[in-house]
């Protein structure tokens, strides 16, 4: 990274959202995550600054992103499919680099402790990573990011959460994400059945880092629930209802969940069991 980067979290924060390249976000996402760590050892933390990020992220002109309707069905048992499987997997840790950038810039006149850009910063460092490994992963079957049409609703909890923070927690790291930790154990036993040595790799260091970014989510969430008096399980209810389109699903992961700060009578009344 060669470029000056800018001066402030927010500024940075807008410089990732509107890189359209997959490598180019994620590298320019871990030197404005290397800088800010910097700052904050040196005692002398960047301003956080105040630019307005985009409604959308800047994105590559491929993928193309199909309605969740229309994306093909994935047939993992075939070397094909778990190309398209590792494809997807990617187009998430891609989003979650912009979701976790978002966050910073758009909810940056809400007053927080240092921690919470911390917390932000890392997890946004850690998707970079991620989208990294997964690309690699790709590289090395002979496909690559952008090869294979990918979801479109990706961003549709941000748009909808874009003045309601609480809104944002609830349904983007402590509903999508914590699908995450339900849904990687069945991946890792597929790529390890087939002896895929990469791609068990990459996996496993994002089963162990997404429950970091849940956790991030339900600390900062609690914080915002004190802060406001209000309930914290009623509350996340309620905003789930309202954000989410549609019940959550089981199988759930209980015990990541549980070492992420969701215990279960946060998430099975909202399934579609209940």
């Amino acid at each position: 990274m060669t470029r000056a980067l800018p001066d402030t979290l927010s500024s940075c924060a807008v410089a990732v959202l509107t890189c359209a390249d997959g490598r180019g976000k994620a590298e320019l996402s871990q030197a404005c995550a290397r800088k800010w760590r910097a700052s904050r050892e040196a005692g002398a933390p960047m301003p956080l600054g105040h630019e307005q990020p985009p409604l959308r992220p800047s994105r590559p002109d491929a993928p193309e992103l199909l309605d969740p309707r229309d994306v093909p069905k994935r047939k993992p048992g075939t070397p094909e499919g778990r190309i398209a499987l590792l494809h997807a997997v990617a187009h998430i840790e891609l989003n979650a680099i912009d979701l976790h950038w978002d966050v910073i810039a758009r909810f940056a006149d809400v007053e927080f402790p240092f921690g919470f850009y911390d917390d932000w910063v890392s997890a946004a460092d850690d998707e970079s990573k991620h989208f990294n490994m997964l690309s690699d992963c790709l590289e090395s079957k002979g496909s690559f990011y952008g090869a294979l049409p990918a979801h479109a609703g990706m961003w549709r909890a941000a748009e909808d959460t874009t003045e309601d923070l609480m809104g944002r927690l609830a349904v983007v790291p402590m509903v999508l994400e914590a699908r995450g930790l339900d849904v990687t154990p069945q991946m890792l036993e597929l790529f390890r059945k087939t002896k895929d040595t990469q791609a068990v790799a990459a996996l496993e260091v994002i089963y162990e880092e997404e429950v970091a970014h849940v956790a991030y989510g339900s600390k900062w969430f609690h914080f915002l629930c004190g802060r406001h008096n209000v309930d914290p399980k009623e509350t996340f209810h309620a905003l789930v209802k309202r954000y989410f389109h549609g019940p959550l699903k089981p199988p759930f992961n209980a015990e990541k969940r549980a070492g992420a700060g969701l215990p279960p009578d946060f998430y099975w009344p909202l399934t579609e069991h209940a």
